[in-house]
């Protein structure tokens, strides 16, 4: 068997230079004491003490390390490397895979001696507008496969106003997207905070269909 096909660019890796202030912002917010992890409370609500949890496209690691505090068996899977070394500085305890999700497969995940199915896969912070273009049924579908039986996922992205190099995720997509992928939306808000459904955020609780 020869070597599986690269995976396309994702909007992230096109955006270069663009998102390289990503993970300073981040670390300055957390040294001023703002609140960062509003979508870390949501995801420790959705399960019991000592989930399984992967943190798909966990960035400088912010959730997934706070996640990791409050007891969770947390795998994150980044692949911008100077996020990975970001992430690892900051928090050594979070075991951080440098692959995106596509390439989250339970050979990898097996290799890495990392679970191959979890009770709650996080993929938040816009991470599915970043996704490679035309890719996102299968990001979706991938995610889906790696939830354990009863495992839930938790998405949230900008509808308007996100970051310049993301892509316009419309409701009525995604929703589409979601179905595509053998997925379905149990519950859906504006914010992590649980606000009703506006145009701004979503935030979408999924599980298998």
């Amino acid at each position: 068997m020869g070597d599986a096909p690269p995976l396309p660019p994702t909007r992230w890796a096109l955006g270069g230079s663009r998102t390289s202030g990503y993970g300073d912002r981040f670390a300055e917010l957390i040294a001023e004491g703002a609140d960062v992890v509003g979508e870390a409370r949501l995801a420790d609500a959705l399960v019991p003490r000592g989930a399984a949890i992967l943190d798909a496209g966990s960035g400088m690691g912010r959730i997934g390390a706070h996640l990791l505090a409050q007891g969770h068996r947390v795998t994150a899977a980044e692949p911008d490397p100077v996020l990975v070394e970001q992430s690892r500085r900051l928090w050594p305890e979070l075991e951080v895979l440098p692959l995106e999700i596509l390439a989250l497969t339970s050979d990898a995940l097996t290799s890495a001696a990392a679970p191959t199915a979890y009770d709650l896969v996080v993929c938040v912070g816009n991470v599915l507008t970043f996704v490679a273009e035309g890719t996102e049924v299968a990001v979706l579908r991938r995610l889906g496969s790696l939830l354990a039986p009863g495992g839930r996922i938790l998405v949230g992205f900008h509808l308007q106003e996100g970051p310049t190099t993301a892509r316009e995720y419309a409701p009525e997509e995604f929703l589409a997207d979601v179905e595509e992928a053998g997925l379905v939306v149990q519950h859906r808000f504006g914010g992590y905070d649980l606000r009703p459904v506006d145009d701004l955020y979503c935030v979408a609780i999924l599980a298998r269909a």
